[in-house]
């Protein structure tokens, strides 16, 4: 299968795209992340490696070490949301340097920043859901996410037991999916830039770190058995937040899943269209919400604009809710979290019926 083409780009996307470049004139502002950013980075930073020396060197009762473990997989979240996510799309900072150290922040958890580029900013970002092209949609064989996808009897209780799907994604990602990446050179129909040789040592370097933090000093000063219940609690929390997050913008009930035509290979809409389609935002009048999940839940203005900070989608949603009502195209929402949920659980019921 190769990678399909959009529809020829609509007067909608260059009219967007010129009222957004007003907006950051007329304001004098960078479309980079401000020191309100850098501040939540440096708290979120610091409360990750205190809770860590805590778990290690000042180990607490079982109850509150297990809640620390899920403190500790809620802060991976939401630096890889806050810190990682702005930095691996250079709009964290105006600085290169900074962009770069920003998302290598996810070599630090586990992860790698090199695959994560190619998985993100060019695969999902350019073919949002898309199935056999974008990776996110491909928890197979245990979750049918799409309508295109193989159904099995499984699926029927796929709404009952996603979560235990999704407490597994960090750890594969980590451990599994980083190195088939890695080995084969492709996320999934899609080669990966050629690695240099600072990559593969980036690559094999972090990888041994994340070892030596996350599995042999654990193991060193807290046995162990105690080691793998916390780094399994700490696995399972990181991964939940992850998916959720990502899964309530783009499979719930209300988004798309277009598939290209098979002679021409050519999908329906131009690129900006197809986003609005397929991406969905949530609970974006909550606050706290949205200071925790990096202004994900502003998703819709993260896929047209994902060079600009997550610090500016409050104000650009405005202008972009505007433009498509006086086009006549869709912009997806759900005002609360929980509606949110609700239609992702749905849409997996939907789809658990073949």
């Amino acid at each position: 299968m190769r990678p399909p083409r959009f529809n020829t780009a609509s007067s909608f996307h260059a009219d967007l795209k010129q009222k957004i470049k007003n907006y950051f004139i007329e304001k004098s502002l960078k479309q980079t992340g401000n020191l309100g950013l850098y501040l939540k980075a440096i708290i979120l930073v610091a409360l990750y490696i205190a809770t860590y020396v805590v778990l290690l060197f000042f180990t607490p009762h079982w109850a509150l070490a297990l809640v620390g473990a899920v403190f500790l997989g809620g802060l991976a979240a939401t630096i890889g949301f806050n810190v990682m996510h702005d930095g691996a799309h250079g709009s964290f900072s105006r600085k290169k340097w900074v962009n770069e150290l920003a998302g290598h922040s996810i070599n630090f958890l586990g992860a790698n920043v090199f695959m994560w580029k190619t998985k993100h900013n060019v695969v999902h970002h350019s073919f949002t859901n898309v199935d056999e092209v974008d990776d996110d949609m491909n928890a197979r064989p245990f979750l049918r996410l799409c309508p295109n996808q193989k159904f099995y009897g499984i699926h029927k209780y796929q709404h009952w037991y996603f979560l235990m799907v999704y407490s597994l994604l960090y750890l594969y990602w980590v451990f599994v999916t980083d190195y088939k990446k890695y080995i084969t050179g492709k996320v999934g129909i899609i080669p990966i830039q050629k690695m240099k040789l600072h990559d593969h040592l980036s690559f094999w370097g972090f990888k041994l770190i994340h070892l030596g933090l996350f599995i042999v000093l654990p193991i060193l000063t807290v046995g162990w058995l105690y080691w793998l219940i916390g780094f399994l609690v700490y696995g399972v929390a990181t991964g939940i937040f992850l998916s959720v997050v990502f899964q309530l913008a783009h499979s719930v009930e209300e988004t798309s899943f277009p598939m290209p035509d098979v002679v021409s290979n050519q999908l329906e809409d131009d690129w900006a269209i197809h986003q609005l389609k397929t991406t969905s935002n949530f609970a974006t009048h909550n606050k706290v919400l949205s200071w925790l999940v990096g202004g994900l839940n502003f998703q819709v203005e993260h896929h047209l604009f994902p060079n600009i900070s997550h610090v500016h989608y409050p104000a650009i949603s405005k202008i972009i809710k505007e433009t498509c009502r006086e086009y006549g195209i869709p912009y997806l929402e759900h005002p609360r979290f929980r509606l949110a949920f609700a239609s992702h659980v749905n849409h997996l019921r939907i789809l658990g019926k073949g």
